[in-house]
């Protein structure tokens, strides 16, 4: 970037912005919620964009919340890890440009590990990776966000996040960031006014879309 150009960082939520997978997980909690009822209306939905912690907060005690963690560890180790078309060719062109980027998950190292396993570039692609376990308040709380604008050194007020999610948009909201939102989980309606800049996934977008004008 020329030096009279103000900073701009990128951070990246990761399922179902990067990684074509929340339908999975929906199908997935949508399992458990049956199983072992939560009593949360639309269970799957509502908890996206939490880190496990708290969705495990959801289920009635020790023994049932063991039970689903064995089985989300096991629907993790056989999922496969899918990238939307053209995702990581995009993020490969903002790493042109010279942006500094984070991935900003609610995932934790377990799940990153599985991803990784299979994706051994993955954490090469980043300069930073944030995991749901590496902060004390979840999504819709900006901490992850925050966090992950310190990491790369640049200002939240100077980041664009990418996110899917509800929770994730308002997080990202609340943060100061410019919030670019994509519609893969959430209808355009609803991600309109969470965000600034829209797309239908990541894919639709140029570098100068998203760092926007920054002399």
């Amino acid at each position: 970037m020329d030096k009279k150009t103000k900073p701009c960082g990128i951070l990246f939520d990761l399922d179902g912005v990067l990684l074509d997978s929340e339908g999975q997980y929906s199908i997935f909690w949508e399992k458990m919620d049956k199983e072992h009822p939560t009593g949360v209306p639309d269970f799957a939905s509502y908890i996206k964009g939490f880190h496990l912690t708290r969705i495990l907060g959801y289920f009635d005690n020790d023994e049932v919340r063991k039970q689903v963690l064995g089985s989300l560890l096991e629907f993790e180790r056989q999922k496969t890890f899918d990238f939307f078309p053209g995702a990581l060719e995009f993020v490969g062109e903002l790493r042109d440009a010279g942006l500094p980027i984070a991935i900003v998950t609610s995932s934790d190292r377990k799940k990153m590990q599985s991803l990784y396993s299979q994706h051994p570039e993955f954490p090469t692609l980043f300069d930073q990776i944030v995991t749901g376990d590496m902060v004390t308040k979840a999504k819709p709380d900006p901490e992850c966000f925050l966090l992950g604008a310190q990491l790369i050194g640049v200002d939240i007020k100077d980041c664009v996040i990418f996110e899917d999610s509800r929770n994730g948009l308002i997080a990202a909201r609340e943060s100061g960031a410019r919030v670019i939102g994509i519609c893969t989980t959430l209808s355009g309606e609803v991600v309109r006014p969470l965000c600034d800049l829209m797309a239908n996934a990541v894919r639709e977008l140029s570098v100068q879309q998203v760092i926007g004008d920054r002399s």
